[in-house]
């Protein structure tokens, strides 16, 4: 299922949504070359959460192999700004669109209930959590964790607590089929956060 919009028009000018978006196709453009490698492979390493190395469980000069003749080195010192900036990093073209497009349909609203400071806060603090529950699932994992998803995932659960009866617009696909259906907030929850298969453990 994948949503196409909501029957929920927005009350004020969603700033919050909108820059949290801008920042990311920034990244996206600046730091990641628009996916083009050496530059994206370059920025996974960099900016992604690798939780072995935030934890120290490797040696400095270990090799972290991505795939495709590609690797990570670990440093001598952990960036302990990854929970951060591992939020704005994606893996391909479909990754950063995907969430960006769920961003941009349920953000706004709950931009609208929270105002837009407490929404960057709680837009945050879910990116981070998701980030704590991967480290602690696999601690001493050697793989970048990338993207927005946790964020994301929370925002969209927020909407579905706040406007458990909006209607949402949704595809629903079958095969080689589709066909468009109408649902309340809570029923899209879970069924509609984006995965997109990647080296990297991408959210």
């Amino acid at each position: 299922m994948f949503p196409i919009r909501d029957d929920n028009p927005s009350l004020h000018t969603s700033f919050a949504t909108f820059t949290i978006i801008g920042l990311n196709v920034i990244s996206w453009v600046w730091l990641q070359g628009l996916g083009m490698n050496p530059k994206l492979a370059e920025s996974i390493c960099r900016f992604g959460l690798i939780p072995a190395e935030l934890l120290g469980h490797l040696k400095p000069g270990t090799d972290l192999y991505l795939g495709n003749g590609l690797a990570c080195v670990v440093q001598s010192k952990a960036n302990l700004f990854t929970p951060l900036t591992s939020m704005f990093m994606h893996g391909g073209w479909l990754h950063i669109i995907f969430n960006m497009w769920f961003l941009a349909i349920f953000g706004d609203n709950v931009e609208d209930a929270m105002g837009y400071v407490r929404f960057i806060i709680f837009y945050l603090l879910c990116g981070f959590g998701a980030v704590a529950v991967q480290v602690c699932a696999s601690p001493d994992s050697g793989l970048p964790m990338i993207g927005a998803s946790g964020a994301i995932g929370g925002v969209m659960g927020a909407y579905a607590l706040l406007y458990p009866k909006a209607p949402v617009h949704m595809l629903v696909f079958l095969g080689f089929f589709f066909f468009r259906v109408v649902v309340p907030a809570y029923f899209m929850l879970g069924s509609a956060i984006p995965r997109v298969p990647g080296n990297a453990v991408i959210a």
